[in-house]
């Protein structure tokens, strides 16, 4: 053959090999071209891009790559849509390109962001209804595959959602089965399976947290706490320190639950979830459990949160409460009836509430020996019952030393304010010699200057701390005044100097 009957021959099998190569690129052009034509459609016309998603895999000879990526678009839209039962379908359609049309690594990736997509959409009750058969057609593909991951992963959904159905029977089997696919054949924990170890660590605890069974949410608590072979997602870490915090509350240990809820919120903060503002709230809330006058925002990781609105209501409340100030805190908490939708702050704020008024009680009778509950009741507004438990309460603890007459209603001291009796008789003996002062200056004389009523104001906070040098300090009768047990008097028309 000579030099140009071969460069002929070459150029004859180029020009046929160049042809099919075109032919084969435009196909994939048209496809990619009614791919991309279909995603600007998402936005503005969902219905027809649905319908332009479920033509791609018609044009494929044979299953590839795009049809896999035509049908997980429409899914996710015909989700949007509220078509759960053809989102349904199509994805059972969807399973059959993961053993061939695409990699092992890409249909895992892509079936785990599809799962977590319809995850989102579980308030309604009807997709709730189609993701377990999701979940279940999911674990039917990849058990075939050998695909543990992902078999772990669809598996440890499964049980979130029986959590959330509250489904604990069911959710108890789904959890042993998940453990026992964690442990080495001789029953110990897989440390190549930490992190899924620690996932179901959380959703058990969650379990027990709802179901009260504080023995073994303690037991399984300490053990997740030793899990030292994970490196889990912080939002895992938040919930079992969430689920701690929890616990020590329910056991009135509030020192440990304020720190697990802080670690809890520090791991949300982390994570970017929600569930941080509600933490952040219970955080607020053993601060005052604690009687801390510690202020919670002083950290770095809350300060950003100081003036959040979301936290406003939990502020004011651990802001009267730091300040004894019973009337802004029951003002607080009328205004914001919404904290009890929180079932835990609910059950917890009554004994901030019984602490704040049993001091407002214990202030309020101090300086008297016979007083009416009503009056107690009128002047914290609240009710002549909840006087009366607190007063009895206070009684029994032997804080106050008196008894309560139900007949007439009234409370009788053998000791005001319990044991402070000098105190009590200081400040009545101040509140006579004020008046006193009164009726000698407005009787005899034309005025006085301003350093008497200093004199006066230096008086009366002397009498505020109890010191009983402050009646020294006042007018021992009609012209005169006390300085040091001598007495200076005045005539008519004299200014105390």
């Amino acid at each position: 053959m000579s030099d140009d009957d071969f460069m002929q021959a070459s150029d004859e099998e180029y020009d046929f090999e160049y042809e099919d190569e075109e032919e084969d690129d435009s196909g994939d052009i048209d496809i990619e071209n009614k791919y991309y034509n279909a995603k600007q459609l998402k936005a503005t016309d969902p219905e027809d891009a649905v319908e332009e998603f479920l033509g791609i895999p018609q044009l494929e000879q044979e299953k590839g790559e795009w049809g896999f990526k035509g049908l997980k678009q429409a899914i996710k839209l015909e989700f949007k849509l509220r078509r759960y039962q053809k989102a349904l379908e199509h994805y059972e359609e969807l399973l059959t390109y993961v053993k061939s049309a695409v990699t092992r690594n890409y249909s895992e990736k892509s079936i785990d962001n599809m799962l977590n997509f319809i995850e989102k959409a579980s308030d309604d009750p009807e997709a709730a209804k189609c993701m377990e058969r999701f979940y279940s057609l999911t674990l039917q593909c990849f058990q075939s595959t050998n695909n543990e991951r992902l078999w772990l992963k669809t598996n440890i959904k499964l049980a979130k959602l029986l959590l959330d159905r509250k489904d604990y029977a069911a959710l108890n089997r789904k959890l042993r089965e998940l453990h026992k696919a964690c442990r080495k054949e001789d029953g110990t924990d897989d440390p190549s399976k930490g992190t899924y170890s620690l996932e179901i660590y959380a959703l058990e605890i969650q379990m027990y947290v709802e179901t009260k069974n504080n023995k073994q949410l303690k037991r399984l608590y300490q053990r997740a706490l030793k899990v030292r072979s994970a490196v889990p997602h912080p939002k895992i870490q938040g919930i079992i320190r969430e689920c701690g915090g929890k616990m020590h509350m329910s056991e009135e240990n509030w020192e440990d639950a304020q720190s697990d809820f802080f670690e809890s919120f520090r791991n949300y903060d982390e994570a970017g979830d929600l569930r941080r503002i509600q933490v952040l709230k219970y955080l607020l809330l053993t601060t005052m459990l604690m009687k801390s006058d510690i202020n919670p925002f002083d950290s770095q990781e809350t300060k950003p949160y100081k003036n959040d609105p979301r936290i406003a209501a939990m502020t004011d409340l651990v802001d009267a409460y730091q300040r004894d100030d019973i009337h802004r805190y029951e003002q607080v908490l009328h205004d914001n009836q919404d904290l009890h939708a929180d079932p835990f702050i609910a059950e917890n704020i009554d004994e901030v509430t019984r602490n704040m008024r049993t001091k407002a009680v214990l202030r309020l009778i101090a300086p008297y020996r016979r007083m009416r509950l009503s009056w107690i009741a009128r002047e914290l507004h609240i009710s002549d019952a909840e006087v009366q438990d607190i007063v009895g309460f206070l009684i029994v603890g032997g804080r106050v030393r008196g008894k309560i007459d139900q007949q007439h209603g009234t409370l009788e001291l053998d000791d005001p304010a319990g044991g402070d009796l000098d105190r009590a008789l200081a400040v009545r003996h101040l509140t006579g010699a004020v008046e006193e002062l009164f009726r000698n200056v407005f009787r005899d004389a034309e005025g006085f200057r301003a350093s008497g009523a200093e004199l006066l104001q230096a008086a009366a906070m002397a009498g505020e701390r109890g010191d009983p040098s402050a009646l020294d300090m006042l007018p021992s009768g009609k012209g005169g005044m006390r300085e040091g047990g001598r007495s200076r008097k005045g005539g008519k028309g004299a200014f105390f100097h």
